[in-house]
């Protein structure tokens, strides 16, 4: 992620006394993402991430947290947090909150395969069935009510091509969401930004999710729906590639069969994740925060995924 809060290893050698890792002995900043100040941190017992929060609250980091605990704790393949001598997982550094967690071993795949699309879809749904009974409840900060907030904020920068769309796609996903198939899907807490760089493999072998701190409880189809539009895209074109799209989605299948209102949902759902991620580059890119190594991402990526979602079916859940 972006480093907004410089730190250095002396900030980080009398902090870290309170966790069970050792000296810290090395500190260096990741610079990919936009909304944390992310840390590789090698310590006497190992290598962790060190992330300090930018926007997240006190209060609103447990959920985070502890449905990482709790996914591990289900053999789901996610970073474990440090707790320190307190036994507590957030603490504040800076001024700010500050967790610690493993680091994954392995490396992102930035050209995906069918086999690590596979791989992805059957972790996804054995995610979504081992959260199910996760005790707490927090929404998707990034759901329709902060499409409908970030709307009017990003319109002025528009075109008035842009600017049509997405007021039209807007009044589609508002109406989308009062219907009755939209109800009947089914819920539970959602990764919501599972991007192939948030995702570990040590050559075919998927080591892990990382990167939560999108999540919330949601429809476990727009999860789906915005690993798809990441993992089985042309990135130049937006194109879904059908047989990554089919190895996916039947693997997810296979663990966690798909419904038939999920199965009605599926064009616009795909529609709404694109819709998301635009919204989010658009407004990352014209109201920016001040960060020490920010980069911003493109939203004409999602605006072409969103348009092709638009005017072509994708391929059927099953």
């Amino acid at each position: 992620m972006a480093v907004f809060t410089p730190v250095n290893l002396d900030d980080v050698s009398q902090w870290i006394k309170q966790f069970p890792l050792g000296k810290a002995l090395a500190l260096k900043g990741i610079a990919s993402g936009i909304e944390n100040s992310n840390f590789f941190l090698s310590t006497e017992h190992g290598e962790y991430v060190l992330t300090i929060f930018e926007n997240l609250s006190f209060e609103q980091l447990p959920f985070y947290l502890n449905l990482m605990r709790h996914l591990a704790e289900r053999g789901v393949l996610v970073p474990a947090p440090v707790a320190n001598e307190r036994g507590e997982l957030i603490v504040a550094l800076h001024g700010k909150p500050a967790s610690i967690v493993s680091k994954l071993e392995g490396s992102s795949q930035m050209a995906p395969q069918p086999v690590h699309c596979a791989a992805v879809g059957a972790m996804l749904a054995k995610m979504h069935l081992a959260a199910s009974d996760f005790p707490l409840q927090q929404p998707n900060l990034r759901g329709l009510d902060w499409w409908n907030e970030t709307t009017p904020q990003v319109l002025p920068f528009l075109s008035d091509d842009n600017a049509h769309l997405l007021r039209a796609e807007m009044h589609f996903q508002d109406a989308f969401a009062g219907c009755d198939t939209y109800r009947a899907l089914q819920r539970g807490p959602v990764h919501a930004d599972l991007f192939r760089n948030n995702v570990m493999f040590d050559g075919e072998r998927l080591t892990g999710f990382f990167d939560f701190y999108f999540a919330g409880c949601d429809t476990w189809l727009f999860d789906v729906a915005v690993t798809v539009n990441d993992w089985c895209v042309d990135l130049a074109s937006g194109v879904l590639d059908t047989g990554r799209v089919r190895a996916m989605l039947d693997a997810y299948h296979a663990v966690r069969p798909f419904t038939a209102a999920e199965q009605t949902a599926w064009q616009p759902m795909l529609r709404a994740a694109a819709l998301r991620f635009w919204l989010s580059r658009l407004y990352d890119l014209h109201l920016p925060r001040e960060a020490e190594m920010l980069t911003p991402h493109d939203p004409a990526h999602f605006e072409r995924i969103l348009r092709e979602r638009i005017a072509t079916p994708a391929p059927g859940l099953f």
